[in-house]
């Protein structure tokens, strides 16, 4: 055993195996075979690598697995990186790939610190966010078996002369139509029971949400950001849950780009090309960002929502709230008025909203806003 050398090791984790490479300090890379995923050969793994050296770096690629390995590697006392597939670098050309190829590329990758690791959440994040991913996922089906009704009625040429939105009034429509054909009104009730089934659904994972977020440790958190314009339950709790611990980004540009919001750029010499924004990170915290960004578009002024929302709120916040409202609010005007594209500037209006989530998810966990505070 090499007391005094690190031991780097990459893994490529699949459902069923795992093939693990490694390297000793600045030594030649070599594959270590491939292994199951049970506890038994995870552990038998550990005890080999173990006997190698006593500093052990470990990695391997973010995905479906989980992070399950990485919580069973550190509880062993290992160094343990899981990294971003997207940002692992590539040669040009290069068309070969395999899992002992890729573990002795992420063997190579880690030595070299080139790198970029993944926010890993604690057990409590995760499962709250696994929560959230549940409510919204049954929102997004309530959403789409809605559409299917109406593309379905307007197949057949009947319109609601309303306000199709679900609302007491449309429901009680859909309650009393039938069609004349037996099969067709067998069609339409099935359409109509999905949606009842979705929407007891969001009602058995809404209340629960409710109830647990109110004992989440981010959640001075969840009522500072509903102190903001366009911030409600949804999009405070998706954020949250999405992004975890916002005191990893020193500052407000690295939520920015996490976020996947800030211009491309392609620049040589003394040209200066910017695009169309990266897209990179979690896809639903920037929806999330971008719908509430378009509430900027109307004048600033406090609703009675936002009212209800300030009680019990300290007024550090809600003095920071309202000087974003100002702000964002004065920003989509300008690039209205220079001619700016509606999504291009709900866009621009959203980066800066990311920054003063930053700054107010922080002042709120800061100052500890009580739980016993309003939320929508």
């Amino acid at each position: 055993m090499e007391h005094d050398s690190t031991l780097y090791v990459g893994l490529d984790v699949h459902k069923e195996s795992i093939t693990a490479a490694y390297a000793i300090d600045m030594g030649e890379v070599e594959l270590l075979g491939k292994i199951g995923t049970t506890t038994t050969d995870i552990d038998r793994l550990c005890k080999r690598l173990q006997s190698k050296a006593r500093r052990v770096c470990i990695v391997y690629e973010a995905g479906p697995c989980g992070y399950d390995l990485y919580r069973r590697l550190v509880d062993e006392g290992f160094e343990c990186m899981v990294c971003a597939p997207s940002l692992i670098p590539k040669k040009p050309g290069e068309r070969v790939k395999t899992d002992r190829r890729d573990a002795v590329k992420l063997t190579r990758a880690l030595r070299a610190g080139d790198l970029s690791a993944v926010y890993v959440p604690g057990v409590e994040d995760e499962a709250f966010r696994d929560l959230a991913r549940a409510w919204v996922s049954a929102k997004e089906d309530l959403k789409q078996a809605r559409q299917r009704l109406k593309s379905f009625l307007l197949c057949h040429g009947v319109r609601y002369d309303g306000k199709a939105d679900g609302g007491p009034a449309h429901r009680h429509w859909v309650h009393g139509y039938s069609f004349g054909s037996e099969w067709q009104q067998m069609a339409f009730e099935e359409h109509r029971r999905t949606i009842e089934d979705r929407q007891a659904q969001c009602m058995r994972l809404e209340t629960p949400l409710r109830d647990a977020v109110v004992s989440w440790r981010f959640y001075p958190a969840v009522l500072g950001l509903q102190a903001m314009r366009g911030v409600q339950l949804t999009t405070a709790v998706g954020m949250l849950a999405e992004v975890g611990e916002l005191a990893r980004f020193e500052h407000p540009r690295q939520l920015i780009a996490w976020l996947g919001v800030t211009p491309s750029e392609h620049s040589s010499g003394d040209k200066r090309r910017q695009g169309s924004i990266t897209k990179t990170g979690n896809s639903y915290a920037r929806k999330l960002l971008i719908e509430a960004a378009w509430s900027y578009r109307h004048p600033a002024r406090l609703s009675l929502d936002i009212r209800r929302r300030h009680e019990g709120i300290p007024k550090a916040i809600v003095d920071r709230a309202w000087e974003a409202q100002l702000r964002l609010c004065r920003r989509y005007r300008k690039l209205s008025l220079r001619g700016k594209n509606v999504n291009i500037a709900a866009v621009a209006v959203a980066r800066e909203l990311a920054g003063f989530i930053w700054d107010i998810s922080r002042l709120a966990m800061a100052l500890a806003v009580p739980r016993d505070a309003r939320y929508a």
